[in-house]
């Protein structure tokens, strides 16, 4: 292969890689939270969770699978390298995936949860970094190429609801999960046959001498040691009555943990990372991207919460009377990114030659006031449903969805170039982690307010949805000239 659309090779074996393993993310979500209010007994039987309980566990569930790619982009920079912590990460989802595919009750699901946020954590920041090493700094066809990518996530995302939620809702829930093992499996082959393609691309580590590795590798023995000492503290206090081990409690002290790593992470950079104050001021910037990304995936990430809920108990789902899976609407903002994605990458690379492209910024100040408008559009919905009852037509998910994707493709994939340009060589798969630690922020709070879905109007959940996008994408706005001389050269 000489080249893929115009970019090299490697390019595609980390698109269908990231393919088939959004495949297994996207097609394990689609069913979960139906999967874990869906009562007990019957034809095809649930968790029975209350819905509170279920948007709990979601947001733990979605936010811990991005907060692991902090710790697997450092494990990669530090000590296995790109390259392996991807194959490594995939053998783990794909172990996770056949844990939730086996009918073991809340022993083998909760084991499959973990599994899968841990193979994440290990593979998604790992092969974006890849897909930044294929090119130079100052490549123009960088955005390109991660536009590209960005289609072979979504192609994953958009097959796997079809496929595997009709066989979680039509045969059986462990039917549906066992579906998205076998992708992941097929996408670990696909990595080994396509290698060759990639070059050095995630071989090498980023550690300058042997102390430096010393000192990493008693980083991670403390870090590990750090993390059984607090399971087992919650153990012990779980026992004596103290503290109650449940979902929401859990949950919980993750929010906290969302609020806390970041700053500490952030700080220890600028105490001890010893870089130049032009790196400070690209991490700085990074540091606005991040917050601006958590609030935009809040809202964005909503769709397998309180959008799976409005479409599962409150839309018709019938195109031209013909009926189908509730499941299957998790793969329309998949098929208008397939559409648009080409698009977009051929709108920057032309509105770069005209020097009319937005700055990073600005993209991202557009996503956010897109997102919000989405949310937007669904009051008058909530208002009908209200005073009507009944269901609403399809339109209206289907207008939300098509704004939303327009939105993620002002800031998403601009967002994955500009955390590999922005960062420091030597922290380029942290930084990564950072910008999916945003992304765990955002699946958090969107899985806390879909838990009140029965709780509180809809009406008022989608407004204050639109008003906090809104606000924030102001601000935003009003930030870009600062933000650009913190980036400097890079846009």
């Amino acid at each position: 292969m000489k080249s893929f659309f115009g970019h090299p090779p490697g390019l595609s074996t980390l698109f269908f890689t990231e393919m088939w393993e959004r495949f297994s993310y996207y097609g394990g979500r689609a069913m979960l939270i139906l999967y874990m209010t869906a009562a007990a007994t019957g034809l095809n039987p649930g968790l029975g969770l209350t819905v509170v309980e279920a948007g709990a566990l979601y947001g733990l569930y979605t936010a811990v699978v991005y907060m692991t790619n902090l710790p697997g982009g450092w494990i990669a920079d530090k000590f296995i390298g790109a390259r392996n912590a991807v194959f490594y990460g995939g053998c783990i989802i794909a172990l996770g995936n056949l844990a939730l595919a086996a009918p073991f009750g809340l022993t083998s699901f909760y084991s499959g949860l973990v599994l899968i946020a841990i193979g994440t954590g290990l593979l998604k920041p790992n092969v974006s970094t890849m897909v930044g090493s294929l090119y130079g700094p100052n490549d123009i066809r960088r955005d390109s190429a991660f536009s590209i990518f960005y289609m072979g996530i979504n192609l994953g995302a958009f097959l796997a609801p079809l496929v595997a939620g009709y066989f979680g809702q039509n045969v059986n829930w462990h039917a549906g999960f066992l579906v998205v093992a076998i992708g992941m499996t097929l996408g670990l082959i696909q990595y080994k046959l396509g290698a060759k393609h990639l070059g050095d691309a995630g071989k090498h580590v980023r550690t300058s001498s042997d102390e430096e590795h010393a000192k990493q590798q008693k980083a991670l023995k403390n870090g590990a040691l750090g993390l059984f000492g607090v399971i087992a503290l919650l153990l012990v206090l779980h026992f004596t009555g103290i503290f109650e081990i449940s979902v929401v409690n859990i949950s919980n002290l993750v929010g906290i943990l969302l609020l806390v790593i970041p700053v500490v992470y952030f700080g220890f950079l600028f105490a001890k990372g010893g870089f130049d104050q032009a790196e400070k001021n690209r991490i700085v910037a990074i540091i606005v991207f991040y917050l601006a990304a958590a609030l935009f995936w809040s809202a964005f990430e909503q769709a397998g919460s309180t959008l799976t809920l409005f479409a599962d108990r409150n839309t018709h789902n019938s195109f031209l009377g013909m009926e189908f899976p509730s499941t299957w609407w998790q793969s329309i903002n998949a098929l208008f990114i397939i559409v648009l994605s080409g698009v977009f990458a051929w709108l920057w690379i032309k509105l770069n030659k005209m020097k009319m492209e937005p700055s990073t910024p600005m993209k991202f100040a557009i996503g956010l006031a897109l997102v919000g408008v989405g949310f937007l559009i669904l009051v008058p919905a909530a208002i009908l449903l209200e005073k009507n009852g009944g269901k609403v037509g399809i339109i209206w998910l289907l207008m939300v969805y098509f704004i939303h994707t327009v939105g993620e493709l002002f800031l998403s994939p601009v967002g994955l170039s500009a955390m590999t340009r922005l960062a420091p060589t030597r922290i380029v798969g942290q930084m990564m982690g950072i910008w999916f630690l945003g992304a765990a922020t955002g699946n958090f709070i969107g899985g806390r307010v879909g838990g009140l879905f029965e709780s509180f109007p809809l009406k008022y959940i989608f407004l204050a949805v639109f008003g906090t996008s809104l606000f924030a994408a102001l601000i935003m706005f009003f930030l870009v000239p600062w933000m650009k001389r913190l980036m400097g050269e890079i846009k």
